[in-house]
């Protein structure tokens, strides 16, 4: 399927830019003459007020889903995974499922399990830890 993107011309970019700036002029010239029309208690308090009040920043997201993503990407992908918890042991299996504080994982050889996410230090995928060893020019227990 070819999508086309859709982008608009320079020259429609530049129309809207010289309406925008109209629409400024005109607003700025309606304010001066508001400000004419009604006596202001002293010249220096109209010059230290702003003429336009900037909007506000946006405060980011708590949750960016990132996590989610990733577990659900693994999942669909029955990618192999060793998950390190803290005291330093490797569990090597594949995600089932997970909710907000705890991972199933599949094991082959050995029973499944149900980790606590506060009981994980990290976790990366069996197939980076055998190109490391390669790397490394060790031998990986296959090879034994």
């Amino acid at each position: 399927m070819n999508r086309k993107l859709i982008r608009p011309s320079l020259a429609e970019i530049k129309e809207r830019e010289a309406m925008q700036r109209e629409r400024a002029a005109a607003r700025s010239a309606a304010q001066q003459q508001t400000r004419s029309a009604q006596p202001s208690p002293s010249a220096s308090a109209a010059v230290a007020a702003p003429a336009m009040p900037q909007p506000r920043k946006r405060i980011p997201p708590v949750e960016t889903f990132a996590e989610v993503f990733y577990y659900k990407k693994q999942m669909d992908a029955h990618t192999p995974m060793v998950i390190v918890l803290q005291d330093g042991e490797e569990i090597e299996g594949t995600i089932e499922w997970y909710d907000r504080g705890a991972i199933k994982v599949n094991r082959k050889t050995a029973p499944n399990l149900l980790l606590l996410k506060h009981n994980i230090k990290y976790m990366y995928k069996a197939e980076d830890r055998v190109k490391k060893a390669e790397q490394n020019g060790e031998r990986t227990e296959e090879e034994e």
